[in-house]
């Protein structure tokens, strides 16, 4: 199956799974992270404002932030993704894609993230990951070198085989 039909199939999987259902399957998959041992360790977290058909993170920030974690979030800058440090939802702006991204100083001292808790359209139980096809990831995550990254999705997103490039990175775990 091609980068494209994977994509194709994993919507018409999203379109047959209720708003309800795919809540369901948010918080089962957040309760799986948050469990982790990685997660239970870190200090600093990279997570990602979440559109409507990805697993839910907005709770997962704040609880996050209140519980004193540092949170670094993306936002979209032209071709790329900028890192900013989370300070409150008061501290947000809509951003590309209608996602909500932090206003700031742009956030460069990657090795100090411990983990990174990224999004996808499909993974394999091995870490693959299928992004979007924009390759705003693809370009984040070489930087991102020495930090534990988590694949976060439903799971109906695990997929036996996505087509893997040699530039791709594997995620070290996947969670759903």
């Amino acid at each position: 199956m091609t980068k494209q039909e994977l994509r194709q199939e994993i919507r018409r999987r999203k379109a047959a799974c209720s708003t309800e259902e795919r809540a369901a399957l948010s918080r089962v998959a957040i309760a799986n992270l948050l469990s982790t041992p990685e997660w239970l360790a870190a200090e600093t977290i990279l997570l990602y404002h979440s559109l409507p058909d990805e697993v839910n993170t907005d709770n997962l920030i704040r609880h996050t932030f209140q519980h004193g974690k540092r949170i670094i979030l993306p936002a979209v800058t032209g071709y790329d993704l900028e890192l900013r440090e989370y300070s409150g939802e008061e501290h947000l702006v809509e951003g590309a894609f209608h996602i909500q991204e932090p206003v700031g100083d742009v956030f460069t001292d990657y090795s100090s993230i411990d983990l990174a808790v990224i999004p996808g359209v499909a993974f394999t139980p091995a870490g693959a990951r299928l992004g979007r096809g924009r390759g705003y990831y693809d370009r984040l995550l070489p930087r991102l070198v020495g930090t534990y990254k988590i694949g976060l999705c439903w799971n109906f997103q695990i997929v036996k085989d996505i087509p893997v490039e040699p530039h791709d990175v594997l995620m070290d775990s996947v969670v759903c």
